[in-house]
């Protein structure tokens, strides 16, 4: 912002050079001291007079806003340094990067998005238009430096704010682990598929039968796989009066309610959705199935079907898994169990295990909580845990998550009032789209299912 202004300020200094160098050249015109400026000249003077005095009157105003700026950034800072120094706990991590040049919509700052957002779309606010087209320059750079692309908006809708998109991550991790631990690409904008090239058949090689005759000759035959892009959009209707009047900014609640649920039904999206060119990793066609039957089923006999699935993707795709994902109640389920002796089968890393079937790590409820079969274990409570003819199974899925894509977009977000207009009400809309390529490489997916692993007795 700070280096914008002073763009500007450096803009209309030119700008003022330029004039005074003309309003010269006016007043030198005149060859002859006995003869006055004509009446061309005399309106020349004027118009270069006041565009000086105009640039001037621009000028100390973003001179103004640059001090202005630089007091708040001066505040901020030291908010910070007090906060850390009279913390119980000493100083604080506070999470706020401080830099020359704060952004147009911050956490605390008396900018809203919303309201903003609003009064452009509504109002014709200028200033409100401006702010908008400048966070969306902040985002775009801010998004660069994160190597994450986003695509351009129409004249209709505006990307949210930096910092509500660093909360939207965060609180979408916390989510969706598993739409977060496979592989991930921006969305191409102006399509509603994403086709892959795919190799169907390869060539082939094969011993030549004796000198000077044919070699193996086989043509490769190739196809593609699609996968379609799905929108995924939620809304919110508040008052007028909230808009208009409210002390707070009501941005980082609304947001954070819409991002929160948006994380977990992309999660879903990705386990569980079964649409052609849609399918989740549990839906997809050719995976390796494994099947766990017991009545009274044992992580021993868990771990063996975990291994069959692990080595399905080894044979079956010549390359290995990288992942597990389970549900949190069947992690629970291997660490409280115990061998015969009453020692437990997954023990914390901490205690330098020896011949045991597992490590724990952080106790978490959502995302890596250890290993299992040198693999690292992802928990997601996204993992549906009513399936199978009992409606009480939940799935074990050992994956190469390089293998799946999901191809996702920047939120976006919008305002209207005429369908809400009898009531004196505003709707907010928030929407995104993703594609999510799962059937590249099946045998890069294994699912353990069956009733082994019906909900857990503890």
């Amino acid at each position: 912002m700070l280096a914008f202004l002073r763009k500007q300020l450096q803009d209309l200094l030119e700008q003022r050079a330029a004039l005074k160098t003309e309003l010269d050249a006016v007043l030198k015109a005149p060859t002859d001291e006995k003869r006055g400026l004509t009446d061309d000249e005399d309106k020349t003077f004027a118009e270069k007079r006041d565009g000086i005095k105009k640039v001037d009157a621009d000028m100390a105003a973003i001179e103004q806003r640059i001090a202005d700026l630089e007091d708040e950034e001066k505040r901020a800072a030291k908010a910070d340094e007090l906060r850390g120094k009279f913390s119980p706990e000493g100083p604080q991590p506070t999470g706020v990067k401080v830099v020359s040049e704060p952004e147009t919509y911050r956490k605390g700052g008396k900018a809203s998005y919303f309201r903003d957002l609003y009064r452009s779309q509504h109002v014709g606010d200028r200033g409100a238009l401006e702010r908008l087209q400048r966070n969306d320059q902040e985002v775009a750079a801010g998004l660069e430096k994160r190597a994450i692309t986003t695509t351009d908006g129409s004249a209709g809708e505006f990307v949210p704010p930096l910092w509500m998109i660093d909360d939207y991550v965060a609180l979408a991790r916390a989510g969706r682990v598993v739409a977060d631990q496979i592989a991930h690409q921006p969305l191409p904008p102006g399509t509603d598929t994403i086709s892959l090239p795919k190799v169907v058949t390869g060539t082939a090689t094969a011993e030549q039968a004796s000198q000077n005759t044919a070699v193996q000759n086989t043509d490769a035959t190739t196809g593609s796989v699609s996968a379609s892009v799905a929108t995924i959009a939620g809304q919110q209707v508040v008052p007028q009066q909230l808009i208009d009047q409210s002390p707070i900014n009501m941005d980082q609640i609304l947001l954070a309610d819409l991002a929160a649920d948006y994380a977990t039904k992309l999660d879903v999206f990705c386990i569980s959705n079964n649409a052609a060119n849609k399918r989740g990793l549990l839906n997809v066609t050719g995976a390796n199935a494994i099947t766990y039957t017991d009545a009274t089923p044992t992580v021993g006999e868990a771990y063996s079907k975990v291994g069959d699935g692990i080595q399905q993707i080894h044979t079956g795709r010549l390359l290995p898994p990288d992942k597990i994902f389970m549900h949190p109640r069947r992690w629970a389920w291997y660490t409280v169990s115990l061998d015969t002796q009453g020692r437990p089968l997954v023990v914390p890393v901490a205690n330098m295990p020896a011949n045991v079937l597992a490590s724990m790590s952080d106790v978490v409820s959502e995302g890596f909580v250890g290993t299992l079969q040198g693999l690292p274990v992802y928990v997601d409570p996204n993992i549906p845990t009513n399936l199978g003819a009992g409606t009480n199974e939940d799935r074990i899925i050992p994956i190469r998550s390089t293998d799946v894509i999901l191809f996702e977009g920047t939120p976006r977000a919008e305002t209207f009032r005429e369908t809400k207009a009898d009531q004196l009400s505003v709707l907010l809309r928030f929407y995104n789209y993703a594609a999510l390529h799962s059937e590249r490489y099946p045998k890069s997916i294994s699912i353990v299912s069956g009733t082994g692993l019906i909900a857990p007795v503890f």
